[in-house]
């Protein structure tokens, strides 16, 4: 079946960085979109990045562009988000996604900005 674990969260100081790790099972990940999302307290859960199966292009939401990077290695089925210059307003839990024709969710991971 599939399976999403999520990894790499924590606390961390305001311009510090994180890398989260999302390790894949029961599917071949290259084949699917692969996302990263995330959701604080009160809000609704958004797009933070996505890499698709084809061709491997990526896409940002405008308040993580040039501060996130999303990548992926297929020879170990696992999708990272590294994330530089990190603000308190990224402090959210952080999911991984994957879509085909169904979207699966992973647990979660949360991840903290503060002094």
């Amino acid at each position: 079946q599939v399976q999403l674990v999520e990894s790499g969260g924590g606390l961390v100081q305001p311009g510090g960085s994180l890398r989260l790790s999302c390790a894949a099972s029961g599917f071949t990940l290259s084949t699917y979109t692969m996302s990263w999302y995330r959701q604080s307290p009160g809000k609704e859960r958004e797009l933070v990045a996505f890499i698709r199966g084809t061709g491997g292009l990526t896409t940002y939401a405008d308040s993580v562009k040039g501060r996130f990077t999303i990548s992926r290695d297929n020879g170990k089925n696992t999708v990272y988000l590294q994330m530089n210059s990190l603000k308190s307003e990224d402090t959210a839990v952080y999911y991984c996604s994957a879509l085909r024709q169904v979207r699966y969710w992973g647990q979660g991971t949360q991840v903290t900005v503060s002094s």
